[in-house]
């Protein structure tokens, strides 16, 4: 985790929950990948006010060691650490973490990503499945993420070994909402049927990261905008009793006009929740940001998404799409949920009479 120290907080400085392959750096300060030149950050830029929070502290810090220790104990990976999760600490100091299966390692390689990528992966832990719920099990979790690295290599792209690991854990913690953030599978709707046929599944979750005219430019060649709708679009008509998720970045030379567009497309396959954040440069080899919209612009986005009938939306610029992920579920189930997502204006149907939780700028 990397952080800088500033009057006691610390400064996001990473995205999650995405995959990224290192370039090489031309002669005009560009990165190519694939053909393309790409700019860099090669500088860290200076981060507005608001993506200041606090460390955890006190009973938080324990409860934050103690996840920590569960993770380890059971030689798990977590999206947390491996994609340098800004979050981490606020997620693990509530007790919350989101675990990634398959592997700490991607077949691919998106520009904007801190998991490593590799070609041939190790083989799946047979294991993993049973060390997952254990863990679970004594961290006591209401709300369980579990998100994957993408496996090409396989055949199914891991789906039966997805499937294994909401099963284990679903067995052993009945009572935890599940919430799994899937990979594309390649496109295959077939290993898609066999990973959600029954399956204990509150929540399938898959994100489409940027808006389409940036798919080339920001996801590996693998990767599509179009893609990512058919799995979504594909799931809910093979269970509609599943909420569908995605989850849009902000930052990468999208437009405001463009990052509605896409809300639409998504919401157009009857997609339930979204979450919309701002893309932070993982380090200088990663695409560059190229904007930090005010944070009152998240508020306008979020109340698009519920006029064009979103179940729930939480955006902010500290959001991801895994950070306190339960909270969403349970606004809109329980419509007198008072919880708050640190950096996030979260609105839910039907529309609140009340003001939707403010967005916090920092952590009192």
């Amino acid at each position: 985790m990397s952080f800088q120290i500033h009057e006691g907080s610390y400064f996001l400085s990473h995205l999650v929950h995405i995959f990224f392959k290192r370039g090489t750096v031309d002669k005009f300060g560009g990165t190519t990948m694939q053909g393309k030149s790409l700019p860099i950050a090669d500088q860290k830029p200076r981060l507005p006010h608001w993506f200041r929070t606090k460390l955890p502290s006190g009973e938080q810090q324990q409860i934050f060691n103690l996840t920590k220790a569960a993770v380890k104990d059971n030689k798990l990976h977590t999206v947390c650490e491996e994609a340098r999760c800004p979050n981490i600490h606020d997620c693990w100091s509530s007790g919350d973490a989101t675990f990634m299966v398959a592997g700490k390692e991607c077949t691919r390689g998106c520009r904007f990503c801190a998991v490593g990528t590799i070609k041939t992966p190790p083989p799946l832990d047979a294991e993993e499945p049973q060390q997952l719920a254990e863990a679970v099990e004594s961290m006591n979790l209401r709300h369980l993420v579990i998100t994957v690295v993408n496996r090409d290599d396989l055949e199914d792209s891991g789906a039966s070994h997805y499937r294994a690991c909401i099963d284990a854990v679903k067995q052993r913690c009945p009572e935890v909402s599940i919430e799994l953030l899937c990979s594309d599978l390649a496109g295959d709707t077939a290993a898609l049927e066999i990973l959600l046929d029954g399956a204990p599944l509150d929540i399938f979750a898959h994100n489409v990261e940027c808006v389409p005219r940036l798919d080339t430019i920001v996801r590996d060649a693998r990767a599509s905008f179009s893609q990512s709708l058919s799995i979504l679009e594909h799931a809910k008509k093979l269970r509609p009793d599943i909420l569908t998720k995605s989850s849009i970045m902000v930052g990468v030379g999208e437009t405001d006009e463009e990052i509605t567009e896409a809300m639409h497309l998504l919401r157009n396959i009857n997609v339930d929740f979204l979450t919309i954040g701002q893309y932070l440069a993982p380090s200088s080899k990663h695409l560059a940001v190229d904007r930090f919209p005010e944070p009152e612009m998240y508020d306008v986005w979020a109340k698009q998404a519920i006029d064009m009938g979103f179940a729930g939306i939480a955006s902010g610029p500290l959001v991801r799409s895994s950070f306190k992920a339960g909270l969403l579920l349970r606004k809109t189930i329980d419509e007198h949920n008072e919880e708050e997502l640190p950096g996030a204006y979260v609105y839910t149907q039907p529309k609140q009479d009340s003001q939707p939780t403010p967005l916090k700028t920092s952590i009192d």
